[in-house]
């Protein structure tokens, strides 16, 4: 994974861009929903709760800034944190 850090005065943006095989469209939003696990074969013991990227997402909501996800158009997945300063 590589990550890019974006330095402005009034926003940060860190971008973490992997080499995986992306999520499919359909599921970049539903990943952020509560209790929501896109790999159904994992069991609760060794593949979470399926909390962690909504809790992300407000947390980064209460701060105004966002947090996304998109597939990078040379493959994986991009995970795109901005907030303001």
């Amino acid at each position: 994974a590589e990550i890019t850090v974006d330095d402005q005065p009034d926003r940060l943006t860190l971008t973490i861009h992997d080499h995986g095989p992306g999520i499919p469209p359909t599921e970049l939003e539903r990943v952020f929903e509560p209790f929501y696990r896109l790999e159904n074969s994992r069991s609760r013991d060794t593949g979470g709760t399926g909390l962690g990227l909504s809790i992300a997402r407000n947390i980064a909501r209460a701060h105004g800034g966002e947090l996304i996800l998109r597939n990078h158009s040379a493959g994986g997945l991009e995970a795109v944190l901005d907030i303001p300063r």
